[in-house]
């Protein structure tokens, strides 16, 4: 199986750019409701170690989607002479590339996305705890997207890279912030 190759790249980056302002338009509008509303209908915890193990419960179900993609990986090797065998020792069957590509992708996005909640979850308040319920859903439905959009080439895997994506910079952000704050604020 071969990437599909644009034929006029300008266009193609064009799909890519659209793709990603529609997954920051859907993604907009979870975070509002994560950071206003579930503090509303929920207690979150207060306390530092309760507010780590929540980041680190939080941290699993990203953890989640490693391990749908390691399965997925097992189970297509089982029933691949090609593939059986481990990729130490050939390059991997046309069924297996997609799988890879997408445990590959997981694998970083997911180690990202869990130390963003555990630092997150050091910032004050309820809204960073509720931002890491946002995170947890918006990568799920990134890697749906990104996976099922992964045939379609770099277009159709837009929506879902930075569906994933958001949220874990945006965790990165708020963390930065409230390190500056607090340095500023002990300097002042």
């Amino acid at each position: 199986m071969k990437a599909p190759i644009p034929k006029d790249l300008e266009a193609e980056i064009a799909r890519v750019r659209r793709q990603a302002a529609l997954s920051f338009l859907f993604c907009a509008p979870v975070f509002a409701a994560a950071i206003w509303w579930l503090p509303r209908q929920f207690e979150f915890p207060v306390e530092m170690a309760e507010r780590l193990a929540f980041a680190a419960r939080a941290s699993l179900l990203i953890m989640l989607w490693v391990m749908i993609g390691v399965g997925t990986i097992a189970r297509l090797r089982r029933k691949s002479a090609q593939d059986t065998a481990g990729s130490a020792f050939g390059p991997p069957s046309d069924r297996l590339r997609i799988p890879l590509a997408f445990l590959q992708n997981t694998l970083e996005q997911a180690v990202l996305a869990a130390f963003a909640a555990m630092a997150l979850a050091t910032v004050n308040g309820e809204a960073p705890l509720a931002f890491i319920v946002a995170m947890v859903v918006l990568f799920a439905i990134g890697r749906i997207t990104f996976w099922r959009g992964y045939p379609r080439g770099s277009p159709g895997r837009a929506f879902g890279v930075v569906t994933t994506a958001l949220p874990i910079m945006g965790a990165f952000a708020w963390v930065i912030y409230d390190l500056i704050a607090r340095l500023l604020r002990g300097a002042g």
